[in-house]
């Protein structure tokens, strides 16, 4: 596990999580996790330790349960790091329930801005916390799948993934 210290920051740790779709990088401090996103590895290079924090372990299993169909929501705690608008933005992509879909439209009027289409999807691509913060669940107006910093084909597995388990 690598340990990354940012100045004024606590100190971060990695560990990746080997998905049925490539390697998580989980990104988080003793408190609280700060990304999860696709590495360009495809191989684990951080492995879990007698040193790994609690939170990254709770990550990693929650993880693990929601590839495995056995959990639909996240309960360690994480931290955003962007703008005021971003968050709010963020906030709003976590109301979409599992197994369900969205539009740039439908966050941009949740927030109460219907004119901010554009920057929602801005917003949207620049989420750390990949599939906890779930905009793989953003489609486009029209029903069709729209971008994924993940990929697009990403982010049909796991809309697919999130339908098989979805209960009714």
């Amino acid at each position: 596990m690598e340990r990354r210290d940012r100045s004024l920051s606590p100190a971060l740790y990695t560990l990746d999580y080997e998905s049925p779709v490539g390697v998580l990088e989980i990104i988080g401090s003793d408190e609280a996790i700060y990304s999860i996103l696709f590495s360009d590895s495809e191989t684990l290079v951080n492995f879990k330790k007698a040193d790994t924090p609690k939170v990254l372990l709770d990550c990693y299993e929650q993880l693990d349960e929601y590839f495995n169909g056995k959990r639909h929501d996240f309960t360690f705690p994480y931290v955003f790091e962007g703008t005021a608008f971003q968050k709010d933005v963020w906030n709003a992509l976590t109301t979409i329930s599992y197994g369900k879909t969205g539009s740039y439209k439908d966050i941009a009027v949740a927030i109460g801005n219907e004119k901010a289409i554009r920057a929602v999807g801005s917003a949207n691509g620049k989420n750390k916390l990949s599939i906890v913060i779930p905009c793989h669940r953003i489609i486009g107006s029209n029903g069709k799948l729209t971008g994924y910093a993940g990929g697009l084909w990403r982010k049909e597995w796991l809309l697919q993934h999130e339908k098989s388990f979805k209960k009714e």
